[in-house]
């Protein structure tokens, strides 16, 4: 014949329900070790660089532009990109801070 016989499984082992819930669980432990608590990790030094801005700063925005940081407030930092010429960001759009003197002269 040109299709086997299909053979019915036998019935689950009773501890099957338990089985299935603890490898759940556990996937979730997994996920939250490899992707959530880094990302939490990642979130809270962000906060806390955005918090210790100051005057003077030179940093990188989320859209690549760099600056030296000429004044700040609380929700937004005025960035000196050449000379003459600053821009208004929000303090949450910095990405990084640079050592000082990385920009050694802004034109």
């Amino acid at each position: 014949m040109l299709i086997s016989q299909a053979w019915a499984q036998g019935a689950g082992t009773p501890g099957g329900g338990m089985e299935s819930m603890l490898l759940i669980v556990l996937m979730f432990v997994v996920l939250y070790f490899l992707m959530i608590r880094p990302q939490m990790k990642r979130a809270k030094e962000h906060k806390t660089m955005i918090e210790a801005l100051q005057k003077g700063d030179e940093v990188i925005t989320g859209g690549g532009m760099l600056g030296r940081i000429s004044k700040i407030n609380e929700n937004y930092a005025t960035l000196e990109i050449a000379d003459n010429v600053e821009v208004q960001v929000q303090r949450a759009a910095v990405q990084l801070v640079l050592p000082k003197g990385t920009i050694k002269n802004i034109q």
